[in-house]
């Protein structure tokens, strides 16, 4: 049987993404290793200030560090990331391998790094084992979770714990006592308190906070077969997003106002959907309670009386598996559909996303070379030191499009991932006689010209039904999708074969090898 970390480097490989790193790079990461920095004078000393880092159960790579402090009626939050432009500077091997990345690029249960490991996962990652470099903002919040002012320093931290997303979500919900009695104990509830009060603040606001599905695919310990699981959001993973994006919001907002054209900022942007586009959502969720003999309320969107918010924000927090708990996640995955992608620019511009304007990626510097790029022209905004104003300006220009190109890539990344987990998961299937195959249940999510777009249950990953496949099914009909995508009918009665939400049973028809894909049947 092929190893399957094989078959992951392979798909590598062929997107041409660089497993090892030259020897020039590695010789400066030794260098860095031996002498990292920690002791510059020109740091701000907040070695004290009790930060924790907050991650999933298995991260390595730490890029932020968190402390939420009372002031007077209102909040302190000192946010530390990662001080990556320090060891990854312009003209040096591992800066230009760096740019040459991208970014670090994710697959199931593994990745291509954009830094070596003794960097992103050793003296840059925020690691309680001892203090590192940051870039830390100070923001002073009112009793609501208002922002008043942001403070930005260069200093030296050190992470009293590495905690995790669940582990903080017990303990502020009381169900674990670990944490009682630490030095950052009231910083996890005050958290809860900021998070939960600037998660108002944003919706107020207008932002939309889309229910997502979020699967992650793992390799189990033999390296033989794949595990593939539903990780639902933790509350504190959402509280910890929001300081992030404060961040990300505020370290564009200081560069795009500071005074010095030689401080660059890159921005990233997000166009809001067209209005057509959004009218065609409303239309849908109209077609959608028509077709399902629903009540308007809460299932139509009429977008003179309410935002798109507070429609997704409105629909009923239903079991999972029942038939609301079917719809609400089909219009919202038609909800999510209607948004344009955001990109890199140096042009300032609202992320519709997240909701501000401007917004900066600084709070993945070991991830993503335009962070690295960012933390360096923070910390020249803070020293007045500039190198060539012309220099820097081709560098962000090259910067920009190594961002734009490494989403891209990650996008590719995931697509070859997928291909590889549906053959892992479905070639056993074709061996067996048809009748014996697996009955697979899932949720019609999209119904497009050409695909039915299925979210099967077990296991929690998407896979499509081709129009062709699904008319012979049906005696050859011809198919078409009507009602805005809301309802797929026979074309010469009028018949309807299924609807958006409805629940289908599908298992393997075959493999059809010249479009590396596979068939599913309607059962």
């Amino acid at each position: 049987m092929t190893n399957l970390r094989d078959e992951l480097l392979e798909i590598a490989k062929r997107l041409e993404l660089a497993i090892d790193f030259p020897p020039a790079v590695l010789a400066e990461v030794e260098a860095l290793v031996a002498n990292p920095g920690i002791d510059d004078p020109t740091l701000v000393d907040r070695t004290a200030l009790p930060l924790v880092t907050i991650d999933g159960e298995t991260s390595k790579d730490l890029d932020q560090a968190l402390h939420v402090g009372r002031e007077g009626d209102g909040y302190l939050v000192s946010y530390a990331i990662a001080d990556a432009s320090h060891y990854v500077k312009p003209k040096s091997a591992l800066f230009e391998e760096a740019m040459r990345r991208g970014a670090t690029y994710y697959f199931p249960g593994w990745s291509v790094p954009m830094l070596p490991r003794p960097l992103s996962e050793g003296v840059v990652s925020l690691n309680p084992d001892g203090p590192r470099r940051a870039l830390l903002f100070l923001h002073l919040l009112d009793s609501q979770g208002e922002l008043i002012s942001t403070t930005l320093e260069r200093a030296r931290v050190h992470s009293k714990a590495k905690l995790s997303f669940g582990g903080v979500q017990r303990f502020v919900d009381g169900t674990d006592t670990k944490h009682r009695g630490a030095a950052f104990e009231e910083s996890l509830f005050l958290l809860r308190e900021v998070g939960r009060k600037r998660m108002k603040l944003a919706a107020d606001r207008g932002h939309i906070r889309y229910r997502r599905e979020e699967v992650t695919i793992e390799l189990d310990g033999q390296g033989v077969s794949f595990a593939v699981m539903e990780a639902a959001r933790d509350e504190v993973e959402l509280w910890n997003e929001q300081l992030s994006l404060l961040c990300n919001a505020e370290g564009g907002r200081l560069l795009r106002e500071h005074p010095s054209p030689a401080v660059q900022p890159i921005y990233r942007v997000h166009g809001g959907p067209a209005p057509e586009r959004l009218e065609e959502l409303s239309q849908l969720t109209y077609a959608l309670a028509k077709a399902h003999e629903l009540p308007e309320k809460p299932w139509c969107w009429a977008p003179l009386r309410q935002s798109l918010a507070e429609y997704i924000d409105g629909l009923p927090h239903a079991e999972t598996g029942t038939f609301e708990d079917r719809l609400v996640r089909a219009l919202s995955r038609q909800a999510v559909m209607v948004n344009l992608r955001s990109e890199y620019s140096i042009e300032s511009g609202p992320h519709f996303g997240v909701g501000a304007e401007p917004y900066a990626r600084f709070s993945a510097p070991m991830r993503e070379m335009v962070g690295v790029f960012l933390h360096k022209e923070a910390v020249e905004m803070l020293t007045g030191e500039h190198p060539s104003v012309e220099e820097d300006e081709a560098l962000r220009a090259q910067v920009v499009d190594v961002a734009n190109r490494s989403r891209t890539t990650q996008r590719a990344v995931q697509d070859a991932a997928n291909e590889l987990v549906l053959d892992k998961i479905f070639r056993a299937e074709v061996s067996r006689p048809f009748a014996e195959r697996t009955r697979m249940t899932g949720v019609v999510m999209g119904i497009t010209s050409g695909k039915i777009h299925v979210r099967l249950d077990h296991p929690p990953i998407d896979v499509k039904l081709y129009m062709r496949d699904l008319a012979k099914a049906v005696g050859n009909a011809w198919l078409e999708p009507a009602e805005l995508g809301a309802v797929l009918r026979k074309k010469e009665t009028g018949e309807v074969v299924l609807r958006l939400a409805d629940r289908v049973t599908l298992c393997i028809a075959r493999r059809d090898d010249a479009q590396r894909r596979w068939v599913l049947a309607l059962v």
